[in-house]
């Protein structure tokens, strides 16, 4: 577990572009952060930094514990999930086998994957391809994930853009309980998400 998240002085740089400068962010445990901005600020980019997808150019990315400062990659394995703008998911499997997978990568386990698809309501679509799931399908087995092992830090990009409104309000649900539970968000929204944010603006 994680006490806190402090992002210092970030810049960050995609191509010949450098996307922002000077950013500087606290997260604590409990807490939820939305970035907000325009398309190409760097919002998706900010989220690949924090996970460990994408350098920065400048500035610090500290993860905090109980004693202190952890080593970034070891404090990464342990507690940040991402659920990416694509899902993630391997088109070709089925979807019990992809979410089976995916939670023992990340910890979890056989039960606790198919207790995470019952959660989220897509227990009957288990045994078909991933490839035939709807987009709001797909992106409730990549948040089964999530639930099924679970870290401290989320990272969300755009988690609802394609749920109706019962699965958004379910999983403004288990945003509640992981915050509640000392857990941590941030996420590159458009949308509101259906919680209580700190809403934080990416500039270019």
């Amino acid at each position: 577990m994680i006490s806190a998240l402090k992002i210092e002085d970030l810049a960050i740089q995609r191509g010949e572009r450098v996307l922002f400068r000077n950013f500087s962010l606290e997260i604590a445990a409990g807490e939820a952060v939305a970035l907000i901005g325009a398309n190409g600020a760097g919002k998706t980019s900010l989220l690949r930094a924090v996970a460990g997808f994408l350098r920065p150019i400048a500035g610090s990315l500290t993860f905090i514990g109980a004693d202190g400062p952890l080593p970034a990659d070891d404090a990464r394995r342990a507690v940040c999930h991402m659920v990416g703008h694509q899902d993630g998911l391997k088109p070709g499997r089925r979807a019990r086998e992809e979410l089976i997978f995916q939670a023992r990568w990340t910890g979890g386990d056989e039960p606790a994957a198919l207790a995470a698809a019952a959660r989220l309501g897509i227990t009957r679509l288990l045994d078909l391809e991933v490839r035939v799931l709807s987009a709001g399908q797909r992106r409730r087995l990549a948040l089964a994930r999530i639930i099924a092992s679970p870290r401290a830090l989320w990272l969300l990009d755009e988690p609802l853009a394609p749920l109706d409104a019962a699965s958004r309000a379910l999983v403004g649900t288990l945003m509640t309980e992981h915050l509640d539970g000392g857990g941590m968000i941030l996420a590159a929204v458009h949308d509101p998400l259906p919680i209580a944010v700190r809403t934080v603006e990416i500039v270019g």
